[in-house]
């Protein structure tokens, strides 16, 4: 259980802060950055979900159940990038991504895109809010991955590989879910290559 009686600690005065384990890194840290950026992925879904628009009724309410499941695992991802497995005993059993989570990921990517019609073309980000703030966040989880495997490639031992496969699922859903609150893609600006020459 997590108690946050001060917000505030004094222990990052000094440019470093803590894992889970204790251990104490640099805020430029590479595993910082990585679970940083997971967290940063996390915000722009919330935003995404205040645009979420009310007036298509029950289909938006189960987009917005799924992005909030993706909010919950995202901090269980965070929490695991926080303590990497180097064999050292802990009092506690580490948060872990599990692949019941990624297939939950995949089974929504598909109940979602069986409602859009093939893509011709690349998609510009845009169309209704939600949709824009759901392309920003696949960007954005796209960085994070990048990280996760940048991390997983500097400390392979220490980066469970369902964590990248969570991150690389993640922005597909993203990517689908933008397109469906987009009208089901009826609203998608697509791209035409070298229009403006």
């Amino acid at each position: 259980m997590v108690i946050l009686n001060k917000i505030y600690t004094k222990t990052g005065d000094d440019g470093t802060t803590a894992l889970g384990t204790g251990e104490r890194r640099p805020k430029y840290d590479l595993r910082v950055e990585a679970y940083g950026t997971v967290d940063e992925t996390n915000a722009v879904i919330g935003l995404a979900r205040s645009h979420l628009d009310a007036a298509l009724g029950e289909a938006i309410t189960e987009v917005d159940a799924m992005l909030a499941r993706i909010q919950n695992d995202l901090f269980d991802l965070g929490a695991d990038l926080a303590c990497p497995d180097d064999g050292t005993p802990l009092d506690y059993e580490p948060l872990r991504i599990v692949p019941s989570q990624v297939e939950r990921l995949e089974r929504d990517i598909d109940h979602l895109n069986r409602d859009l019609s093939p893509l011709r073309s690349f998609i510009l980000p845009g169309g209704a809010p939600a949709a824009a703030a759901l392309h920003l966040a696949r960007t954005v989880s796209r960085r994070a991955e990048r990280l996760v495997v940048a991390l997983a490639t500097h400390e392979p031992e220490k980066v469970g590989p369902t964590a990248i496969q969570y991150m690389n699922r993640l922005s597909d859903f993203l990517f689908v879910a933008s397109r469906w609150v987009n009208g089901k893609g009826e609203a998608d600006i697509l791209w035409v290559p070298g229009q403006n020459r």
